[in-house]
């Protein structure tokens, strides 16, 4: 009986001691543990923050090229067809080429980008082709209404001859440069069995070749290329707007 009840007196003073456990908690955790999970959480939390941030910033600048994709292909569903052919892959324009204005001031093909084009190419003699050819990009922007100011009718001269003087009053409005015949064989192709200055090109706000209308139109299929080119400005009306962006000094 003695034996079990200093048994039991011992188990009661142990069970009444404060533990001596050096400023230790249950479990392991130091006194700091806690605010120390605290900054860490705080910290993954603002890793996937940043994360989400990085990727809605490559969303929002992605946001132009995706838009133009899906307008080459809204431009065909199932049984529509196309009277220009769509350029696939299409083709970036080399943006630092040069493209001299006829006045003799430099500029670059780079700068062309921001607005749609409809592009014609051809030696600066202007041949009767080439006369077709801007009598009817400047009537087809003019047919646009509103919207024309979204699209600018452009004239590549592919050699070193000066325009004839009778067509000047007629390029009005329209933007000419002068550009290396190697340097467009880079860039714009014509149909199989056509010559470069037979076609007129569209190229979208990014500075993509993405459309060629047939070699030599005529009044007729021009009526044609309107519906196409009233179909890109209606699927790219969302995010392309009239004028180019002026860049920061």
């Amino acid at each position: 009986m003695s034996g079990s009840n200093s048994s039991d007196a011992s188990f009661a003073q142990a069970a009444s001691m404060v533990p001596e456990t050096g400023g230790q908690q249950p479990l392991g955790l130091t006194v700091h543990s806690l605010p120390q999970a605290g900054d860490a959480m705080a910290a993954l939390q603002r890793s996937r923050s940043g994360r989400w941030q990085m990727l809605g910033l490559l969303l929002v600048c992605a946001a132009p090229v995706i838009a133009s994709y899906f307008t080459y292909y809204v431009l065909r569903p199932e049984g529509r067809r196309n009277f220009g052919e769509l350029i696939e892959p299409q083709r970036a324009l080399p943006a630092q080429a040069a493209a001299t204005a006829l006045d003799g001031t430099a500029h670059t093909l780079g700068e062309l980008r921001g607005q749609w084009l409809l592009v014609s190419v051809a030696p600066g003699a202007c041949d009767d082709g080439c006369r077709n050819n801007l009598y009817l990009q400047r009537q087809l922007r003019e047919t646009m209404g509103r919207e024309k100011e979204r699209m600018d009718w452009v004239w590549l001269v592919s050699d070193g001859a000066v325009p004839p003087a009778e067509i000047a009053p007629g390029l009005q409005g329209a933007t000419v440069r002068r550009v290396d015949a190697a340097t467009l064989a880079t860039w714009l192709q014509p149909a199989p069995g056509h010559a470069l200055e037979e076609h007129l090109y569209v190229v979208d706000p990014q500075g993509h070749w993405m459309m060629r209308f047939p070699a030599r139109l005529d009044r007729a299929g021009a009526a044609k290329a309107k519906r196409d080119l009233d179909r890109l400005l209606r699927a790219s009306a969302s995010w392309d707007q009239p004028g180019r962006l002026q860049e920061a000094p």
